[in-house]
């Protein structure tokens, strides 16, 4: 989450004339995040967070996103649900930017991220999964493999900038994850952005799961692979076998992994990592100035991606 563009209060004032969710009390922005711009929204009839979708987002594929978030919610899975309008839609436009409000999830997400919270987290993505499997539109993933290249076109100039010799360091990574990504993996409904602060919890349960605006149709263990990712390294960032072997046992219980998972997870640690690399050195570069939002530090993920290079088995996981 973050705040791109400033909303007035005489154009939300005009936006909540065309719901039936009470009276303004109280605005803010949320700072956390990179994507959207995301305001706290408090009415006489509860608490309520507004969206305006910005960036990486195609107008295109947020009625799928929407969709999803209410399939998902019918399914057991504690997710933000759209609030319609007088008019029966959910999506509209506010300060030139599609928009649509959601309802609001009590809790918070962990500063420091503890073995139980990486057990829950695993219960509850094997939930996500199997209670997607029966939403049948597909949304391919729009920063998968095949978005890296152009990806590090795009940061070329400046990566050594951030660090000497990283660009080619990116470059020989990219041509190994190419090279070893496999080619046929169980598919289905990924939230593919699952990091801490997008995990609420609450008296020490997992209360809910926000952000799915990079959720897409993609293998359900690169899913997991995001969350290793996340969830796993410490602040020094060595990498914890007893969070990862938490998260993926846990997983396991309601969804085990085959054979071709298991030995694709090295591969799919290392896409993961690549991704997010790639694209905090775009936002690292690119976030517009006066922007409310924090960017986050791109090399973090480069330390992760050197771990995952020299791991060759899903032993080095925990399995």
């Amino acid at each position: 989450m973050a705040v791109y563009t400033d909303v007035s209060d005489d154009a939300l004032a005009a936006f909540l004339t065309e719901y039936d969710i009470g009276a303004l009390v109280a605005f803010r922005g949320i700072a956390e995040g990179v994507e959207n711009s995301n305001f706290s929204l408090r009415t006489t009839q509860g608490d309520y967070i507004l969206t305006l979708y910005e960036r990486r987002v195609d107008p295109a594929d947020l009625p799928w996103f929407l969709a999803l978030m209410r399939h998902l919610a019918a399914h057991g899975i504690a997710c933000p649900l759209p609030v319609a309008g007088r008019d029966g839609a959910a999506l509209r436009e506010l300060c030139g930017r599609p928009a649509a409000v959601t309802t609001f999830l009590p809790g918070v997400w962990p500063r420091r991220v503890q073995v139980a919270h990486c057990t829950e987290l695993g219960t509850k993505l094997a939930a996500l999964h199997l209670a997607g499997q029966n939403f049948i539109p597909e949304r391919p993933n729009a920063l998968g493999i095949e978005a890296w290249p152009g990806l590090l076109a795009r940061i070329s100039a400046d990566a050594d900038r951030l660090r000497p010799g990283l660009y080619a360091e990116v470059t020989r990574a990219l041509a190994i994850c190419r090279d070893d990504w496999p080619a046929a993996l169980p598919r289905g409904q990924i939230h593919a952005d699952l990091f801490p602060d997008n995990v609420f919890f609450l008296d020490g349960a997992l209360s809910g799961l926000i952000d799915f605006y990079f959720a897409c149709t993609d293998f359900l263990a690169y899913d997991l692979a995001i969350c290793l990712n996340a969830w796993c390294f410490e602040a020094d960032m060595s990498f914890n076998l007893t969070k990862s072997r938490a998260l993926l046992l846990a997983y396991q219980r309601h969804r085990p992994l085959d054979l071709a998972e298991r030995a694709a997870l090295p591969a799919l640690c290392r896409g993961a990592a690549l991704r997010f690399l790639l694209t905090r050195l775009f936002d690292w570069q690119n976030t517009p100035p006066g922007a409310l939002v924090t960017p986050k530090n791109p090399l973090e993920y480069l330390h992760r991606l050197r771990f995952h290079l020299t791991t060759s088995s899903d032993r080095a996981y925990g399995l």
